[in-house]
């Protein structure tokens, strides 16, 4: 029987990849192992998953700003290569896909040291720390953006990102149903994150009053974001988190308001659905989110508007020409290669294994 390990951590980013990748590994007859953190977002999420068998690491986190943590981590690193070298004797995988994160650097680092094989996955249009650290170790690179690809050199392949099949399996009644909308008015959908979109989340409540004529609006706001007074407003559901029921949502989805996580834009892309991206700010982040969006707009596929530019008044405004242009959205994400990975990432596991 081959073997497989999997690993990736820190957000749910690194995670559902993997989930689209399990059910068509395991029906090609892999036995499949998973390396993560003891309490990182990856860890009950995949010790539930029926046919992998989860080991936990030390890792230390990749931070961009000073900690005093960040004298520390470099030694739970180092402790975690070693317990992923021992993991990967212990094991002995046939070959390693890794999503990224920073639990990812031990575990390619340990399969090196082994001579196994590895598969490394960037969502990003621009490599991510993680995945830099990776690189001299991995053997092949697969990218959801052509500019990756192009950034990591002859390693890389834009492959697209794997995606859960039951995305494409959603009911546009159920979906409705759930949401309690009719279906007589175009259906906004707003995403943040697993998190949420603290300031999106803001601005979208004060502008309901001029989008609910219109649109009936689904707002999943992330946990803890819930506003009670607005749980009687009309044409407004307001949810936390939706895990299955989510293809639903989508079915019955004619305009995505989201942040520009690379993930959510290729769930998007592949359902066809018109976006208006609001990009995580580069204050707070690296500024990949931002990138991913630009590189979409300049393919046509979305439109953006900078947070830095969002208020009620240009929000508003951003929707009604998003929801206007949205014929020629549609038709660019159709025309579009396609965003789901999924058959090409099995392909290059297969292909690194003979190389």
């Amino acid at each position: 029987m081959k073997k497989i390990v999997l690993t990736g951590g820190g957000t749910l980013g690194h995670v559902t990849p993997h989930l689209a990748l399990i059910p068509r590994l395991l029906e090609e007859g892999y036995e499949i192992h998973y390396i993560g953190t003891e309490n990182g977002m990856e860890a009950p999420k995949m010790r539930a998953v029926s046919g992998v068998t989860y080991h936990a690491v030390k890792s230390g986190k990749l931070r961009r700003y000073f900690s005093w943590q960040n004298f520390t981590d470099p030694f739970r690193v180092i402790a975690g290569a070693f317990q992923s070298a021992r993991l990967m004797g212990k094991i002995k995988p046939d070959v390693v896909f890794s999503k990224g994160g920073f639990v990812a650097v031990p575990v390619v680092f340990g399969a090196w040291l082994h001579r196994i094989p590895v598969l490394c996955h960037e969502s990003d249009l621009t490599p991510g720390l993680a995945n830099k650290l990776c690189k001299p170790f991995a053997r092949r690179f697969a990218t959801t953006f052509p500019e990756c690809s192009q950034a990591l050199g002859p390693k890389a392949e834009m492959t697209g990102t794997p995606l859960r099949p039951e995305l494409f399996s959603g009911s546009r009644e159920k979906g409705l149903a759930l949401l309690g909308f009719s279906g007589k008015k175009p259906v906004l959908l707003m995403m943040g994150g697993s998190s949420g979109a603290q300031s999106v989340n803001a601005c979208l409540r004060k502008t309901l009053s001029r989008l609910t004529p219109h649109f009936d609006v689904a707002h999943i706001c992330g946990k803890g974001n819930l506003d009670p007074a607005l749980d009687q407003t009309a044409g407004y559901r307001q949810i936390e988190f939706l895990d299955a029921e989510l293809p639903d949502v989508l079915a019955c989805t004619d305009l995505v308001l989201s942040r520009a996580g690379a993930n959510a834009l290729c769930e998007f892309q592949a359902l066809g659905r018109p976006m208006l991206l609001i990009p995580y700010p580069k204050g707070a982040s690296r500024g990949d989110q931002i990138l991913n969006a630009q590189s979409l707009e300049k393919r046509g596929l979305c439109r953006v508007l900078l947070q830095e530019n969002m208020n009620e008044d240009s929000l508003q405004q951003a929707i009604e020409s998003t929801w206007a242009d949205r014929d020629a959205l549609i038709r660019a994400l159709r025309e579009a290669p396609p965003a789901d990975g999924t058959a090409r990432v099995l392909e290059m596991i297969e292909e690194i294994q003979k190389a």
